[in-house]
């Protein structure tokens, strides 16, 4: 079964309760990153974000999960409407243990995701450290402005998740 490691932010509403509603939302969680609180990158003056990342194993295809990823934005209330604006929800595809994907709607991994701390120390909690070219994310993360992102973990530790078999 395809294993993928699922981005999350949010910056308008209850981020923290949005993000918990996300995770018990999505399918196969297998695993949970710390929650973090850091500041946006590009677009409009807005609020500070809460990130995360969610392990997630599913028997879909990249582009399945971007649908039900894509559905879980829209009812957690997600316009797309301002390119790095301020968001209810942000579900992104950081990576998989599959072969890379480049298409018009879906690249993965993340094509970004080497470039913004926001997104590597969630993955850090829950990845075995290594994107699929071999680049090492404590490597990357040491050479990003931590500084300029104001990283901070959020008081309430980590997101918590339930499977089926846990109740």
């Amino acid at each position: 079964m395809p294993r993928y490691v699922v981005g999350i932010g949010a910056n308008l509403g209850d981020p923290a309760a949005t993000i918990a509603a996300a995770v018990a939302s999505l399918p196969g969680v297998v695993a949970t990153s710390a929650l973090y609180r850091t500041a946006p990158v590009g677009g409009p003056v807005q609020p500070d974000y809460l990130n995360a990342a969610v392990v997630v194993d599913v028997p879909l295809d990249p582009h399945a999960l971007l649908a039900c990823l894509h559905a879980i934005e829209r009812s957690a209330g997600r316009v797309r409407r301002v390119r790095w604006g301020p968001r209810t929800l942000d579900l992104d595809i950081l990576v998989w243990d599959g072969p890379d994907v480049a298409t018009e709607d879906l690249v993965v991994p993340h094509p970004r995701v080497g470039e913004r701390l926001f997104a590597i120390l969630p993955l850090l909690d829950v990845h075995h450290g290594e994107l699929a070219d071999g680049r090492s994310l404590r490597r990357i993360a040491a050479t990003l402005d931590q500084a300029v992102l104001r990283l901070v973990p959020v008081e309430t530790g980590r997101i918590e998740h339930t499977t089926a078999t846990e109740g």
